[in-house]
């Protein structure tokens, strides 16, 4: 039985406007004892840090009101690029 660590960082920024920025990151480990478990393990380390870092960037992002401008835009695009595609 051989015990290996297996390690996953994740990061992202995130752009607050005015020249601000919100950098999030978590890393994570785990033992596996079989190595034929660590790309599982691998993999759901990712999607946990992943999950980690959206849930605490969140409320700052939701407070911004540069973001919520831009998600506003974004989706008026999406909407009007439809109506193009529909005539």
């Amino acid at each position: 039985m051989k015990i290996s660590t297996v390690s996953v960082s994740y990061s992202r920024k995130f752009n607050l406007g005015n020249y601000e920025s919100l950098e999030v990151g978590c890393s994570l480990w785990a033992q596996v004892e079989d190595e034929e478990d660590a790309d599982g393990v691998v993999q759901f380390l990712y999607y946990q840090a992943k999950t980690a870092v959206k849930e605490a960037a969140m409320p700052v992002i939701k407070a911004n009101e540069f973001q919520i401008n831009k998600a506003k835009s974004q989706k008026k695009a999406t909407t009007d690029e439809g109506i193009m595609e529909d005539l």
